[in-house]
């Protein structure tokens, strides 16, 4: 198993409970030995909620008999059936495998765009919602120290770029946390603190439909909030960002949630990609590779409940848990020579957790927005914690939050690097196909 994701973690907690020690031996691949809960990192920025609540121990709660190999998968070789594995000291290490379940997720997507790797701060990792939230503080603390006017407007102001899910809740979240923080900063005046939020869409989450979308820009323009839609970043250096419409804007900080695309593993099989997905069969086995499955953000996996030809399933955690549970029950019955289900869902609605007491959501079709929307956002990201120790951590920060507030210290973290996107995913670290065949020569000869 590649990834500890949504998909990756659900297959393999399935498997454990169907398949008997004799059956298989389990082992699952991941650079962090936790499984990250995605949709609450702007909660993690924005200091709502601690990085470890959101973390969720793969070693607590995966039973023993899964192996567990710290390690990226950056290389697959599918004539030797084997995985090439860069561990977390560098070295590469090759896994052999009978049957590979594909679920190595996504990273931001990023377009060429000048200056954009080098100065744009990502939202996708648990270490970036870390260090954003320092940085965000330690332009108050240096607009604060600053006695340059100009200096001060371009620290307190802030671009977050894309209008879906994570970028909405990012510039949400985040333009609380400045809100609430610059009181305790007498020398700052809080209307020099400014949020854009841009996204190239002319809707902002279309996918809420006309009512919603519109109560979310309601919220976020009560709060100050500048959406510009139909508009996207020409250039950015680390004084100023560049709109697409002509403006220039004084900032030292760019927030890129402009989407997501496959995994980098996905290109060093060879095989059909859909979107830059790998192409899967509704039953999620990938076409012409031999024990080869995928499924989650890296798999265009087929939507069948829609009905219509070439559609697939969005790269939502809500597919993927079910994709897990649905690619594990086909894994067992291919095991057992029995007959395997296509992958259907029934939609159960979006949520959308704006910070404080706003939200936005459509849970099985009924509109919500204000308090009673955030508190179904929550209560369905509590329940869909794994654990109850996870579901602890969160519950308690959220209560300790909105009776305490938040103390807007920094940590320091990565405070003498960048901390831009190309440090944070590693997307340089993926192998050609010449090099991983290189890996896994040896058993290239065995399997020949």
């Amino acid at each position: 198993m590649v990834g500890a994701g949504f998909a990756g973690v659900g297959c393999v907690k399935r498997l454990e409970r169907r398949l008997t020690e004799r059956e298989a031996r389990i082992t699952l691949l991941s650079p962090f030995s936790y499984q990250l809960y995605l949709p609450l990192l702007p909660q993690v920025a924005s200091g709502a909620l601690t990085p470890q609540s959101v973390a969720l121990s793969l070693r607590r709660s995966q039973k023993y008999r899964t192996r567990i190999v710290p390690g990226g998968a950056v290389g697959v070789d599918t004539a030797a059936k084997a995985v090439v594995v860069r561990t977390i000291t560098g070295e590469y290490e090759v896994e052999p495998y009978d049957h590979l379940v594909l679920a190595p997720g996504s990273v931001t997507r990023t377009f060429d765009i000048p200056g954009l790797s080098d100065h744009a701060r990502g939202m996708k990792t648990l270490a970036e919602a870390v260090y954003v939230r320092d940085h965000v503080i330690s332009q108050l603390d240096l607009a604060d120290a600053s006695d340059d006017e100009a200096e001060r407007a371009a620290r307190l102001q802030f671009v977050v770029v894309g209008g879906g899910y994570a970028g909405t809740e990012t510039a949400a979240c985040l333009q609380l946390l400045t809100h609430n923080a610059v009181k305790r900063y007498p020398r700052l005046d809080p209307a020099l603190i400014k949020w854009h939020l841009v996204d190239i869409a002319p809707k902002l989450m279309p996918e809420l439909g006309e009512k919603l979308g519109k109560a979310a820009m309601d919220i976020l323009t009560r709060r100050g909030i500048q959406v510009s839609l139909g508009v996207s970043v020409a250039s950015v250096d680390d004084e100023a960002v560049t709109l697409t419409d002509g403006r220039v804007l004084p900032c030292r900080t760019l927030i890129w949630t402009a989407g997501v695309a496959a995994s980098p593993l996905v290109g060093t099989l060879g095989a059909e990609t859909v979107r830059g997905r790998l192409a899967v069969t509704p039953e999620m086995n990938v076409p012409g590779l031999d024990g080869v499955w995928a499924l989650g953000d890296a798999a265009a996996v087929p939507d069948v409940a829609k009905g219509e030809e070439g559609a697939i399933c969005p790269p939502t955690a809500q597919h993927a848990m079910r994709q897990g549970k649905t690619l594990a029950d086909n894994l067992v019955a291919t095991l057992r020579g029995e007959h395997l289900r296509p992958y259907t869902h029934k939609d159960l609605g979006l949520v959308v957790d704006l910070g404080g007491m706003d939200g936005v959501s459509k849970p099985l079709g009924v509109e919500l927005h204000g308090a009673p929307a955030q508190a179904v956002a929550r209560g369905y990201h509590w329940a869909a914690l794994r654990t109850n120790v996870a579901k602890t951590r969160v519950m308690t920060n959220w209560l300790l939050n909105a009776v305490a507030g938040d103390d807007y210290v920094r940590t320091g973290f990565l405070a003498a690097k960048a901390g831009t996107l190309r440090d944070f995913e590693y997307t340089d670290a993926y192998l050609t196909p010449e090099q991983v065949r290189e890996h896994t020569g040896a058993f290239r000869g065995a399997v020949g």
